[in-house]
């Protein structure tokens, strides 16, 4: 296996440009061929492959491998592997953590978070989540959050999946410490998040931020005194997929340009 840095690896490899990148389910082991599930068929057809083209494969852990398709049919697709698997350095983490609303307003965001590479995804009950309906939560929905991020990741030609977290309570979030990540709380009070951002140090961000309605005066209190800072995007009140898409790409702007 040999490792190299998000620079496009089908240069470094001299391979043709992928017209296509898919996710597969580990291991990937290169030499072999690996056949991927109906909806990736589904979506060659769309893109009008064909046998012979290359295309690249991740397993949303950081490995890629690339190859040539040598079978589509309308429920299989099926990639010869060339023998290198690679393995990509992962982006400077960024942890999300998400309140329990809107379901369809949730999927949305779980496909930006995959694009712009978060490394995980907690859901959180917030008092007023529990107004929210249709909203969020349970192992079906959780799926249909993973299948979105896989669609993004492929979308994106990304190489890492965020982890998805089981949802917790407020309180249960407020209660654990960890002294490695700066915690942060999107909230309007705060100091504006760029200056935010900048003063993270080697510590991974957490983003916290409220459901539709946002976050009462009692829940806002528990989170300070547990540590978490506020931080505003804005002086207006942004819906929630917007304040957490906003969020996490100031964090992954400042990360990229070594301020962090």
């Amino acid at each position: 296996m040999e490792r190299h840095d998000r620079a496009p690896v089908d240069r470094a490899l001299d391979l043709p440009t992928p017209v296509a990148s898919f996710h597969a389910s580990p291991p990937l082991r290169g030499g072999e061929a690996i056949r991927l599930a109906e909806a990736a068929a589904h979506h060659a057809r769309v893109k009008r492959l064909a046998v012979g083209d290359t295309v690249r494969l991740t397993d949303g852990r950081g490995h890629v491998a690339f190859g040539e398709i040598d079978e589509l049919s309308r429920d299989r697709l099926s990639v010869a592997l060339r023998p290198m698997i690679l393995a990509i350095t992962p982006p400077p983490p960024i942890h999300l953590c998400v309140p329990v609303g809107d379901r369809d307003r949730m999927l949305w965001l779980a496909e930006k978070a995959a694009e712009l590479g978060v490394a995980s995804w907690q859901p959180v009950h917030f008092r007023r989540s529990s107004s929210v309906s249709p909203r969020g939560e349970g192992e079906a929905f959780m799926r249909k959050v993973e299948a979105r991020m896989i669609g993004a990741l492929e979308q994106s030609a990304g190489d890492w999946l965020p982890r998805i977290l089981p949802a917790v309570s407020l309180g249960e979030l407020a209660s654990d410490d960890e002294s490695n990540r700066q915690r942060v709380l999107l909230d309007q009070s705060g100091d504006p998040l760029l200056a935010v951002a900048r003063q993270t140090g080697a510590q991974e961000p957490v983003l916290l931020f409220g459901p539709e309605g946002g976050i009462d005066d009692d829940e806002r209190e528990s989170l300070r005194r547990a540590g978490w800072r506020a931080a505003r995007l804005a002086d207006t009140t942004l819906r929630f997929e917007t304040a957490g898409l906003a969020a996490v790409a100031v964090m992954r702007a400042v990360q990229l340009l070594g301020d962090l």
